[in-house]
C-alpha cells in the first residue's frame, strides 16, 4: 500500500490493492501423485506468503518470526503426507491459520502497543521518504484489518492481498465457495467503509 503524494507527508490514501505482494521465487510445479514436494523447495518458495499471511491474520509484529516457524515445523512434518487435493499454496494457508489464531491469542494476554510492519525489508531499498510512507499505509491497513471478524479477513486477505481465486480460498479454509462469495461480499464493503471512515478523520484533522 503506497502512501499517495500530493505533496504533503501527512495524507495517505489507502485502498484494497495497494499492497499487492512483490514477486517471489517460482512456485515449485505440482508433483505428479505419489511423489513429495522437497521442505526446502516449498520453504524457499513460500516463506514470504507465510510471514504476510501471518502478519495479517493479527500475528504482532514481534511474534511473526516465531509464528512463520511454527506453521514450517507442521509442514516439515506432514509434507510427505500431502496429496496435492488442494494447491500448496491453499494447504499452507490454512496451517497459517491455525497457528495464527493461537499467537493472536497469546498476545492479547500481552501489551498490544508495537509498529505495524507489513512485509520483510525490502531487497531493492527505498528512499527513507518511500519508507516512512509505507510503513504508515501498512499500519492503516493493519488497523482495518484488525476491525474485521475472522471470517471476513480471512477471504479479504487471500481475494484481495494474495489474489487468490475463490476455488483456492474455498479449499484454504474448508467452506463451499457460496459462502466465500458471500463472506467477500461483505468484506469489501466493511473494507470500504472503514477506508471511507479512515478518510474523513483525516480530512478532519487537517484543516
Amino acid at each position: 500500500m503506497d502512501a499517495a503524494s500530493d505533496g504533503h507527508d501527512d495524507h495517505v490514501a489507502v485502498t484494497a490493492h495497494d499492497l499487492t505482494p512483490a514477486p517471489e521465487p517460482v512456485a515449485p510445479a505440482p508433483h505428479p501423485p505419489g511423489t513429495a514436494y522437497a521442505f526446502t523447495e516449498v520453504y524457499d518458495a513460500h516463506f514470504a506468503f507465510v510471514w504476510r499471511t501471518c502478519r495479517r491474520l493479527g500475528v504482532p509484529t514481534r511474534s511473526v518470526d516465531d509464528a512463520v516457524q511454527d506453521v514450517f515445523i507442521v509442514v516439515h512434518r506432514r509434507l510427505a503426507g500431502f496429496e496435492g487435493r488442494s494447491t500448496l499454496k491453499s494447504w499452507l494457508f490454512g496451517i497459517a491459520r491455525r497457528v495464527a489464531r493461537d499467537h493472536r491469542r497469546r498476545a492479547q494476554r500481552k501489551d498490544r502497543g508495537e509498529p505495524m510492519n507489513e512485509s520483510l525489508p525490502d531487497p531493492h531499498g527505498r528512499s527513507p521518504r518511500d519508507e516512512v510512507s509505507r510503513a504508515e499505509a501498512a499500519r492503516v491497513l493493519h488497523e482495518i484489518l484488525d476491525g474485521l471478524d475472522d471470517d471476513k479477513r480471512e477471504v479479504f486477505v487471500l481475494a484481495e492481498l494474495e489474489q487468490m481465486s475463490v476455488p483456492e480460498i474455498a479449499d484454504a479454509i474448508a467452506v463451499n465457495p457460496n459462502t466465500i462469495y458471500s463472506r467477500l461480499r461483505a468484506a469489501r464493503q466493511a473494507f470500504e467503509a472503514a477506508v471511507a471512515r479512515h478518510h474523513a478523520r483525516e480530512r478532519r484533522l487537517t484543516r
